[in-house]
């Protein structure tokens, strides 16, 4: 995976084996096929990463609260990621929402 200059990305810890119903799900909010998904799964490469500060930023910030929101709700453990000049530190999900909120301001 190429590094975003400045993203936030979720990757879901272990590699579990979800049915088409939760892959479904995850295809509707990220946008990414079932296959990328279960690649990205079975890598441990982030299931879905919003760049921030682009063009599509409005519209990828949300799939990214989503994505965190629905897999809270099955009790999918995941990380997250703040990407900053090819640099990935992991952060919690307070300073995501954090970092997003600011981002909103501007």
């Amino acid at each position: 995976m190429t590094a975003p200059e400045t993203a936030l990305s979720l990757t879901i810890a272990g590699t579990p084996d979800f049915g088409s119903e939760v892959l479904k799900s995850l295809y509707r909010i990220t946008g990414r096929s079932t296959v990328e998904l279960r690649n990205a799964i079975r890598d441990g490469e982030p299931v879905y990463t919003a760049t921030l500060f682009g063009n599509d930023h409005i519209q990828v910030v949300p799939r990214l609260e989503k994505t965190a929101d629905y897999l809270d709700r099955l009790h999918v453990p995941f990380t997250v990621h703040e990407w900053v000049n090819d640099q990935r530190n992991e952060i919690s999900i307070e300073v995501m929402r954090q970092i997003i909120e600011s981002n909103g301001d501007e």
